[in-house]
């Protein structure tokens, strides 16, 4: 049964960076104030300083983490931010709920990792909505967004780039890839765009390169939306990577305008495709 809107309660689930800190000052423009789910592992600590009320939780404590949102009469979970797909493997040890959850999944992948906690939320009554509801103005609109445009060589790199990549994303295996010379060069897994980057570098020796990041075919909208910001472009310049090719539509940009402009002083081509 669905819930007026003076009847809905939100909680957020914080991961890292600046994206859950974005999704709380918007949902206060719209008149909510969210309780926020942290965890420990990647939250930043500032998100204490921001929000209302703030639960700490490991990052395999989803029998606490619906607990916390049963207490606080959440009927409305917006997932906000990463949290490494890596830290499955890391030291924390999950809760009863989490470990029932990850035995009884046959792959381990992202969306399937996300999607039973998406789905054990929803069991409970907490509808998870799409994570850029209260900040759709971020994400990317369609064309090039920088001033200069992708050269002839550069966009044979990315046409080709975004044939790879959306199959790579359809297999889950990650969003972004460098390519050189109609050549992939580096494939992403569970390291995250940066490191990716980096990856390609010193593959090529400080030679150009360009990168790809796209959405999944389908993408759920309600978690793992990609995320661009001004470290990514710093990311590109520190590797000598001359331009970038997003999902339009389904891209947040971080910071636009500073991330535009550095783009613009340093020539990288910016290029949002449908």
């Amino acid at each position: 049964m669905s819930r007026s809107e003076s009847e809905r309660r939100y909680g957020l689930i914080a991961g890292n960076g600046q994206f859950p800190f974005l999704v709380l000052e918007g949902a206060r423009r719209h008149g909510i104030e969210m309780v926020v789910a942290a965890i420990r592992e990647e939250t930043s600590p500032e998100i204490e300083r921001q929000a209302r009320l703030v639960r700490w939780l490991g990052v395999g404590q989803l029998g606490h983490l619906i607990e916390f949102f049963r207490e606080q009469g959440v009927t409305h979970a917006v997932l906000a931010g990463q949290v490494k797909h890596v830290q499955i493997f890391g030291p924390s040890l999950p809760d009863w709920r989490m470990m029932k959850l990850l035995l009884r999944l046959p792959r381990k992948n992202t969306n399937s990792l996300i999607g039973a906690v998406v789905a054990e939320l929803e069991r409970e009554g907490i509808e998870v909505v799409d994570s850029t509801l209260f900040v759709a103005e971020l994400l990317a609109p369609e064309g090039v967004l920088t001033a200069r445009a992708p050269s002839r060589a550069e966009m044979d790199d990315l046409r080709y780039g975004l044939e790879i990549a959306r199959e790579i994303a359809r297999l889950d295996l990650g969003q972004t890839i460098a390519v050189k010379d109609r050549a992939v060069v580096a494939i992403e897994a569970m390291e995250g765009t940066d490191a990716t980057i980096r990856r390609a570098a010193a593959l090529l020796g400080g030679r150009p390169f360009v990168v790809v990041k796209v959405a999944r075919p389908n993408q759920d909208m309600r978690f793992d939306v990609p995320v661009i910001g001004v470290p990514t472009i710093e990311t590109m310049i520190e590797c000598h990577a001359t331009a970038l090719a997003i999902t339009a539509q389904k891209t947040l940009l971080l910071d636009r305008e500073q991330l535009l402009a550095l783009a613009n002083r340093r020539r990288i081509a910016v290029l949002a495709v449908p």
